[in-house]
Formats: C-alpha cells, sequence, structure tokens
C-alpha cells in the first residue's frame, strides 16, 4: 500500500531523530570537546587547568611586557637602567663579541664563514639519502677548510693564535668534533666490553668505571694543569686540544654503556643467523648487530649528546673563551652591569636551538628507520 505525504513525513523526523541519537553532542568533539576531555575531565585536572590558567595570567603577560612592550635594543647603558624594560641594547652593541670574543674584529669574517660552512655540512648530512662516500669527503674537506679558516697562515690568510679563538665558534668546534669522536670510541668501547678476549675487555671496563667514576670539570681540570707537567720540557699541546681530549674521553665512556644496553638487548637468534650464513665477527657486527642495536639505543644516546653539547659551558673553568664566557665578559664592562638576565637568556636561545635541533632530528631518525 502507498504510503500518503503525512507518513512519510512522519518517517522522516523518526530517521531524523535516530540520527541525533546516534550523532555525538556538540560539546564532545572540536576544540570545546577537546578542552572538555583533556582539561575539565574530572574536578582534580579543572582545578589544575584554572590554577595553570591563573598563574600563566599573573607571569606570561608581565614578561612580555618587559621582553617587547618595554624593551629598549639601541641605546646605551645608561639609557638601559632609566627604561622600564629589558636591555637588549647590551646584545646589539656587544654581539660580535659574545659570537667571537677576541678573535680580530676585522677578520669576524672567517669565523663567520666557517659556522656557516659546518651548518651547511650539517643540513646536508640530515637526509640519510646523502650519506654516501662523497658525504664523508666533504666534511673532511670541510673541516679543513674550517680549520684554515680560523687558523689562517695560509693561502695570504692572515694567522690567529688559538687563544684568540672564542664565543660560538669554539663552542661548535668543542661540540661537533667532541661528539663526532666521541661516537665511534664509545662504539668501540661497547663491542670491547662484550669481547670474550679477557684483557680487552677489562681495559675497557676499567676506562668505562674510571671516566663515569670522575665530574667532567676534574678531567678538564687534569687536562689543563696536571697532564703539561708530564710532557717534555719545551713541549706544548694546546688548552683547546686537551679541552677537546677531556670532552671526547667522558662522553665516549657514557655512550659505551649505552650502546652495551643496546648490544644485550640482541637476542641470540642474531648472532645464530649470522652464523649460519658464515659471517665473521667483523661483518656480524658490522651488517647484523650494530645497525639494530643502534637504533635501539637512539633516544638514550641523543640524551648523552645533548648532555655532552651543554657541558661544553664548563670550559670557562680552564678559562677559554666559549660562549657562556665571552658573556660574562661583557657583564663585566660597567657599563653593561646588571643586566644578566637578558645576557643569559640569549645564550640560553642558543643553546635551546642546538638541543632542540638534535631532538627533532632524532625523531626524524627513529621514524625513517622505524619505517625499514
Amino acid at each position: 500500500m502507498a504510503m500518503d505525504s503525512t507518513d512519510i513525513q512522519k518517517a522522516q523526523i523518526a530517521a531524523a531523530e535516530d540520527e541525533d541519537d546516534i550523532r555525538p553532542p556538540v560539546t564532545s568533539v572540536g576544540v570545546v570537546g577537546w578542552i572538555r576531555a583533556n582539561l575539565f575531565n574530572g574536578w582534580f585536572n579543572s582545578i589544575l587547568t584554572l590554577v595553570t590558567l591563573f598563574v600563566l595570567g599573573k607571569t606570561v603577560p608581565p614578561f612580555i611586557k618587559w621582553v617587547l612592550v618595554d624593551s629598549v635594543w639601541l641605546t646605551g647603558g645608561q639609557a638601559c637602567r632609566d627604561a622600564a624594560g629589558a636591555c637588549w641594547s647590551v646584545i646589539s652593541q656587544n654581539y660580535r663579541f659574545i659570537l667571537f670574543g677576541f678573535y680580530p674584529y676585522e677578520l669576524h669574517w672567517r669565523p663567520l664563514a666557517a659556522m656557516l660552512l659546518l651548518f651547511a655540512l650539517l643540513f646536508y648530512s640530515r637526509n640519510r639519502e646523502h650519506w654516501k662516500k662523497p658525504l664523508f669527503y666533504a666534511w673532511i674537506g670541510g673541516l679543513v677548510l674550517m680549520g684554515v679558516l680560523m687558523k689562517g697562515g695560509i693561502f695570504g690568510l692572515e694567522s690567529v693564535e688559538s687563544t684568540q679563538w672564542g664565543g660560538l665558534p669554539l663552542t661548535l668546534i668543542l661540540s661537533v668534533f667532541g661528539l663526532t669522536a666521541a661516537y665511534p670510541l664509545g662504539v668501540l668501547l661497547a663491542l670491547g666490553r662484550q669481547s670474550r678476549m679477557p684483557a680487552v675487555k677489562a681495559l675497557c671496563v676499567v676506562y668505562i668505571e674510571a671516566i663515569r667514576g670522575v665530574p667532567l670539570i676534574s678531567l678538564l681540570f687534569m687536562g689543563s694543569i696536571i697532564f703539561p707537567l708530564f710532557l717534555p720540557e719545551g713541549v706544548t699541546i694546546n688548552k683547546i686540544l686537551r679541552a677537546q681530549a677531556a670532552i671526547i674521553l667522558f662522553t665516549a665512556a657514557y655512550i659505551a654503556e649505552v650502546v652495551r644496553g643496546g648490544l644485550q638487548g640482541m637476542s641470540t637468534g642474531q648472532y645464530e643467523a649470522a652464523d649460519a650464513l658464515g659471517l665473521n665477527y667483523y661483518l656480524t657486527m658490522r651488517l647484523v648487530i650494530l645497525p639494530q642495536a643502534l637504533k635501539i639505543v637512539i633516544p638514550p644516546t641523543v640524551s648523552i649528546l645533548i648532555s655532552a653539547f651543554k657541558d661544553t659551558s664548563l670550559v670557562v673553568i680552564i678559562a677559554l673563551f666559549d660562549l657562556l664566557k665571552t658573556s660574562q665578559t661583557v657583564l663585566s664592562n660597567p657599563e653593561w652591569m646588571g643586566f644578566s638576565p637578558e645576557v643569559y637568556l640569549f645564550v640560553a636561545l642558543l643553546y635551546f636551538l642546538g638541543c632542540f635541533s638534535m631532538a627533532n632530528y632524532s625523531r626524524k631518525l627513529e621514524k625513517e628507520l622505524d619505517k625499514g
């Protein structure tokens, strides 16, 4: 029997009501839904959210006003003292010394070019498809060119003693060179500690435990003060090289323990499969074990590398003018005394950018390796 228009309307209304029953309420989707589900999904979270909003409301607006609204940027020290906000003039008037230290003023283009070259190599190396022999040769050539730019003495470049190196270039040299050398050394130490040769294993165990049992400051003091006492008369080693060696040795010991954890996490089946294929120890580690073990320990390894990058600031105790030391030197100038918050915020921003870049790249690398 055919339905009349009244019955059709009733059926449409009933279907619409059923659809409304199935459809989630407006307050459970979108921005409002996310806020209810994550910020106000219980009495405790609701109170915590309100307290957090209250604290942010009391602190963020005054901070923004101090940083941007009432701040001064291109004035002298006296004008900064009369201002109600931040004195960013301490950065704009001294940024070249903060970045380059006592490097000759008219030659600042050389450390700047060296840093740009280093950044270019790091950026190009982000893509795993570029990890081939040409990239290795590019790094070797780039590092040599960086050394030539910083030191000079050839190709018509004026020679600059390493005692005049400082600021951001010195921090990057200590961190990048240190981390690059410490990682393979740490892997070798981890393999040595897992070795079946008693002498090799004992040496690696003693080294790792001895280095991890002392703070980095003690190694820096030993390299700067004690080590030169054992050198023959007339023989000296550059202080930067001694600090670099201390950072490498210290970081490698911690990386070794992290890598050892990854090696212990490998199942015996992986070793048995390699033996079944007739692979020797070198090929087993290179092709089967290490690729898997190193992938497992990416997060803790990056944490150690980030800590090592920040620990390069400790070289201030042996009178090396890294980024932190040049900043402190600026604050010793009577004209700029009292503006340490601005200077340290600037330095903290630079360190944050370096640490964030490493953390972000590690997450990217983890995703790429998981796909494989």
